[in-house]
């Protein structure tokens, strides 16, 4: 059996305000843990007018003051505009705050457009490379003594009584991989990357590395009507902008995807609109799916994601899929 969990973005409705967009998430995170979630966790976007989640960690101390039981966190924070010695500290008063309660989850994009990365990276004088910054950030959690240098040494308090859970989110071997070399549990992101091949590659590679079940992300929508799921899906889109430099991101909106190119700098670009990867339909219908997928890769946990369809339709979909499997999954 398969646990499950959410990550919700914070989307901010046509007509709605970012208060709203928020108030809404943590409508969806009570609801959660009344429906025996395993985890609510919260994305970091920069410079978008269409998500309100900005700050994860200000949001996640928020959904712990408004819940009781399910575990909160981060999915992720975007380590490569931030210090990992404060990343460390904030996490670690988090789960102090919350012993038992705080995850981690830690992302290798920017999360944003080109002109959000650079105001977020204005003072670094130099960009280190991933690895090397979820090395700091792992010394620092650790309260490590045997760290190789006077910095990762370090303390980075408060000292919590539980560690928060670590997560590495990604979408390929090289990720795998990674979260493996590290200790760390790995969630490939099929919401973003559904290419089969390379999910069937990384997940693999890192249950053969780590020894342990990766954790699958997807974004699901369930309503007691097949067809009416299915219409409601297709009128969803995101755009794809190819840049002349080799760079490819995926936005919300055709705006979004000129303004990234704009940005960007670039002279040459191409956008195709595309359908996003949402598993639809019954609630039966999406753990039939899941229970295979859980089957073929020996997936213990799924991370579901709903699309930006109303906070009723989000609240009504995540009450049907928990409805039948979670009081023995949980």
């Amino acid at each position: 059996m398969y646990a499950l969990s959410l990550l919700d973005k914070s989307p901010i409705s046509s007509g709605e305000s970012a208060v709203t967009a928020l108030s809404n998430t943590v409508k969806l995170a009570k609801r959660a843990e009344e429906l025996e979630y395993r985890r609510f966790w919260v994305a970091e976007h920069h410079g978008s007018t269409e998500l309100a989640s900005s700050a994860p960690e200000v949001l996640i101390a928020w959904i712990l003051s408004h819940t009781s039981r399910i575990r909160v966190g981060s999915g992720g924070v975007m380590l490569q505009h931030y210090s990992p010695y404060k990343v460390a500290e904030v996490f670690n008063l988090l789960t102090s705050l919350a012993p038992g309660r705080v995850d981690l989850g830690i992302g290798k994009a920017p999360g944003g457009l080109p002109q959000s990365t650079q105001a977020l990276q204005v003072y670094r004088a130099a960009k280190p490379e991933f690895e090397e910054q979820l090395g700091e950030l792992e010394a620092f959690l650790a309260h490590s003594a045997e760290a190789e240098t006077v910095a990762e040494r370090a303390f980075s308090g408060p000292r919590p009584l539980v560690a928060a859970e670590r997560f590495l989110l990604g979408a390929s071997p090289d990720s795998a991989r990674l979260a493996a070399r590290h200790g760390w549990h790995f969630v490939f992101a099929g919401h973003l990357n559904g290419d089969p091949d390379n999910l069937r590659l990384s997940l693999e590679t890192y249950r053969q590395q780590a020894g342990k079940a990766p954790i699958l992300a997807l974004a699901a929508y369930a309503s007691e009507n097949a067809a009416d799921a299915a219409a409601l899906v297709s009128e969803l889109k995101i755009f794809k902008v190819f840049l002349d430099n080799g760079q490819s991101v995926s936005v919300g909106s055709r705006n979004q995807a000129e303004e990234f190119a704009r940005q960007a700098g670039v002279k040459e670009f191409r956008i195709e609109e595309r359908k996003p990867s949402v598993l639809h339909g019954t609630p039966e219908n999406i753990h039939a799916e899941l229970s295979r997928l859980s089957s073929l890769y020996g997936i213990e946990e799924f991370v579901l994601e709903p699309p930006a369809v109303g906070i009723d339709r989000r609240l009504a979909s995540i009450e049907l899929l928990a409805r039948k499997p979670l009081s023995a999954a949980a």
